[in-house]
């Protein structure tokens, strides 16, 4: 008995000792530190730290969905079965995505900034008639802003100078209907903050060459001989308000336009703005309603004036408006509704007139539409 108890004590030892080994040689490796995101708060909501380096990011944007009928619908569709014109829908789905990149140098903040569009529109196909035979849906690719700063200095794609310097015009998303000014153009520019409520700004553009007198010339406005167009302008914001004068010389057409703007906050709540055009246009050359053509000065005649505000009932709901009219007897009226029904998610009705008072124009009256938008944001 003694002897086999020493045996079993002995093989239970010796298995002890073999599995305290075959554990001590399993090699567990040690966690590699935790990098976290930081939060960069230098630029606003929204922007981190690309891990590794000083570079603030900011990722944001937006889904969205228009619908418009009436005037902002799509009008005479010809059926295809008994050949009579009908209306409908249009629509857009549209999702926006934003890049932001900032980063301090020695000679000031260096930005890149990218705004792309994928949509999915439905329109209207005229093929070679006057008239839209059928709705037609696409899917399409479209870069709203791509550009670099540094040091007040800008370069890339953008809306022109001479719309966003005096502030576009109104909240509605119809703005415009009368127009103020080009968009999307390549540009150079430079702009001065005095940090006193003053600033200038100056560009060189080349804008899309878009715009015909007829069917044989479809882009009148491409720059000829490497000639720029230019842009200039002077501002002032304060308490109150502020007020801005832009100018732009269409180099094409060797004309010029200006437009100046008046900015009132009248309390917390309630906003009203006053902006007027003039445009010197060839008298000889007739371009639709217009005298012209002037890249810059896109309103129908030698000038134009809009109005307009924006009254904020509460945090949720805020109520804008805006009237245009011009010389050659446009006018156009824009009341629309900004509803965040919760936080980020933005439903947006408008109703849209539009009319010309020229009689000899022979436009009928009562150029009704509906509009209505829901977007969601994400980013900040």
């Amino acid at each position: 008995m003694n002897i086999k108890g020493l045996l079993l004590g002995s093989a239970a030892a010796m298995v002890a000792v073999s599995g305290a080994r075959a554990a001590d040689a399993v090699v567990i490796a040690e966690p590699e530190p935790m990098e976290y995101v930081r939060i960069c708060d230098t630029y606003g909501v929204g922007f981190y730290y690309i891990p590794g380096t000083e570079t603030c990011l900011k990722v944001s944007g937006y889904v969205r969905y228009d619908i418009g009928v009436g005037y902002n619908g799509l009008t005479d569709i010809r059926d295809k079965e008994d050949g009579d014109l009908n209306d409908t829908y249009f629509k857009r789905a549209r999702f926006q995505l934003r890049v932001d990149s900032r980063a301090e140098t020695e000679l000031g903040t260096l930005r890149t900034y990218a705004a792309i569009n994928f949509n999915y529109d439905t329109n209207g196909n005229y093929y070679s008639s006057s008239v839209p035979l059928v709705t037609d849906s696409s899917d399409y690719v479209g870069i709203e802003h791509a550009y670099i700063e540094l040091g007040g200095f800008r370069v890339g794609k953008t809306d022109s100078l001479f719309s966003t310097f005096t502030g576009y015009a109104s909240g509605v998303a119809n703005d415009g209907i009368v127009p103020y000014g080009p968009f999307g153009t390549h540009q150079i520019a430079y702009t001065f903050n005095g940090g006193n409520g003053f600033s200038a700004a100056v560009a060189l553009e080349t804008g899309d060459g878009n715009g015909s007198l007829n069917s044989s010339d479809p882009n009148i406005y491409s720059i000829d001989s490497y000639v720029p167009h230019v842009v200039g302008g002077v501002g002032y914001t304060g308490g109150w308000g502020g007020v801005s004068l832009v100018a732009g010389y269409d180099s094409v057409w060797e004309e010029v336009a200006v437009k100046g703007r008046v900015d009132f906050n009248i309390g917390d709540a309630l906003s009203a703005f006053v902006m007027a055009g003039w445009a010197s246009k060839d008298e000889d050359i007739v371009r639709n309603m217009t005298t012209g053509p002037n890249y810059y000065g896109q309103w129908g005649g030698d000038w134009a004036l809009w109005v307009g505000g924006a009254w904020k009932f509460n945090e949720k709901t805020t109520l804008n408006v805006e009237v245009g009219y011009d010389d050659a007897d446009n006018f156009s009226t824009v009341v629309g509704l900004d509803y965040y029904l919760v936080n980020n998610f933005l439903i947006k009705p408008e109703v849209v007139y539009y009319d010309n008072f020229d009689d000899d124009m022979g436009y009928d009256g009562d150029n009704w539409g509906g509009f209505l938008r829901f977007q969601a944001n994400f980013g900040g």
